[in-house]
């Protein structure tokens, strides 16, 4: 049994030290947790996906709402089950724990799968609240708790391989097979076997829980970061010095990684928050007031959030025509022919899956030909930055395609006098070449209010939307390469 422990037992905290090994007689940790993490995982995939998948087509079948509207509905829930997640790492890291948050957060997300309440208004405010918060936690917060196993980066980095082959092969089966059954047999058939894998993953997850390793609870680094802004502004009036002995390093003794340089000039206003003045450091070399004094790291690491904000506003609308062209694909594929063959139809909530295959697809596209071929021309491996860009250059061309496939489509629609279109749902599939969503929401509610290209049913002027969509792209893009040289 030791063997099946020795990839490591110990955990990265938070200030990047390895934590103490539990004692020799402490068996935790290791690749014997392994099993259950990932058979949670592939649970609680097949449970959050088989509803959110096939959310539009059940809004607008169930309760009769009108296709626009569903989508928006739909990209609400998309964007809070992407939210949440943050507020689950904030409870995991500094109150409850990885363990305690994903065993909650599942049970929260079963309560109100086992029967879709009929009052739109009662399923939108407790199922919809209960299901957002269970989707995404678990599998997110199982990402870092399942890493926390292992001490050695080579381990860590095989269990990120199993996980997200887990993930994906798990988004797969919902988005195929659960899908199918919701709308072939029935809804209530599909949403059991949601409750049945979202048992199973919490059954077996909890069951073992006598092998895993536990980290501490350990400060928030949000905590961290608003102490910085509340130190700051409660010494508002106090002359920024440039001496180093000036400010606070950690420990009396200097402390274990702490900072020995003074503050950088770089936003120089917040090295109020590290400025020592009467009262802030007590004898023994700690804070007296946490609230009023901050170490230089602290500092330093709102000062590098904030140099990363522009890079982070400009993807928000660089990533918002992905959002909103998942939601506008299924209203599509609603309006065409979706068989293949004789009796086999697409579900239109399956026509996402294209994009977790176009995703597997190019990591492999990306690993072995492009960056290669970039390597040999340019002679250098492309920054961060460079790889972004090109993410977001075929993000830009996969709405073009949108825009053009829905011009065919809605000119098909108009000769044939039809709503539906005698148009294979395969010509949606080259769009679907990313995922995200971001904003998805508000510009789709921007468009509704200032145009008539989305009215309540798809058969407006969705190719203009796409067209904007690209205008928003190429325009952000310039923004983000303008100020970049």
């Amino acid at each position: 049994m030791a063997a099946l422990h020795a990839g490591g037992n110990t955990s990265a905290s938070g200030d990047g030290e390895a934590s103490p090994p539990p004692t020799a007689g402490c068996r935790r940790g290791g690749w014997i947790t392994t099993p259950f993490i990932i058979a949670s995982v592939a649970g609680l995939t097949l449970a959050g996906g088989g509803w959110l998948n096939n959310l539009i087509v059940f809004l607008i079948q169930e309760f009769s709402i009108k296709s626009i509207n569903a989508a928006q509905i739909n990209n609400v829930v998309c964007g809070c089950s992407n939210f949440f997640p943050v507020l689950a790492a904030i409870l995991a890291d500094s109150f409850l724990g990885c363990f305690s948050v994903i065993w909650i957060s599942s049970i929260i997300s079963l309560l109100f799968l086992f029967r879709p309440i009929k009052n739109p208004i009662r399923y939108f405010v407790c199922s919809f609240g209960s299901r957002l918060h269970g989707a995404r936690q678990p599998r997110f917060t199982l990402t870092t708790f399942g890493a926390n196993q292992f001490n050695r980066l080579k381990h860590q980095t095989t269990y990120f391989n199993l996980y997200f082959f887990t993930l994906y092969v798990s988004s797969f089966i919902s988005a195929t097979g659960i899908v199918y059954v919701e709308d072939n047999l029935s809804w209530a058939w599909g949403y059991g076997i949601c409750i049945a894998a979202n048992l199973m993953g919490l059954a077996v997850f909890l069951a073992g829980s006598r092998f895993y390793y536990h980290d501490k609870l350990q400060e928030s680094p949000f905590t961290s970061l608003a102490r910085v802004v509340v130190a700051c502004v409660r010494k508002r009036n106090a002359e920024i010095s440039s001496e180093s002995a000036d400010y606070y390093y950690g420990d009396a003794d200097g402390g274990k990684g702490a900072v020995e340089e003074a503050p950088t000039e770089s936003f120089r206003i917040l090295n109020r928050a590290a400025l020592k003045t009467e009262g802030d450091v007590l004898p023994n070399g700690s804070i007296s007031k946490l609230w009023k004094l901050c170490t230089v790291q602290q500092v330093e690491d709102l000062k590098s959030l904030i140099r990363i904000l522009p890079l982070w506003s400009s993807s928000i609308l660089l990533s918002t025509p992905i959002g909103i062209q998942g939601s506008l694909t299924v209203l599509q594929a609603l309006t065409t022919n979706r068989h293949l063959g004789h009796r086999f139809q697409i579900p239109a909530g399956s026509m996402m899956v294209f994009s977790l295959i176009s995703t597997a697809m190019s990591l492999t596209l990306f690993d072995h030909f492009l960056w290669p071929m970039w390597k040999r021309v340019a002679g250098k491996n492309p920054t961060s930055l460079q790889q972004i860009g090109v993410g977001h250059v075929f993000n830009i061309t996969s709405m073009a395609v949108s825009a053009i496939v829905e011009s065919k489509k809605a000119a098909a629609a108009t000769s044939h006098h039809l709503r539906g279109v005698p148009m294979s749902v395969l010509w949606l599939v080259p769009q679907l070449l990313g995922v995200a969503y971001y904003l998805s929401t508000a510009v789709v509610d921007f468009v509704r209010r200032v145009t008539e290209w989305l009215p309540d049913d798809i058969d407006g002027r969705v190719d203009n939307v796409y067209w904007l969509l690209v205008v928003i792209g190429v325009s952000t893009m310039v923004i983000i390469l303008v100020f970049k040289l």
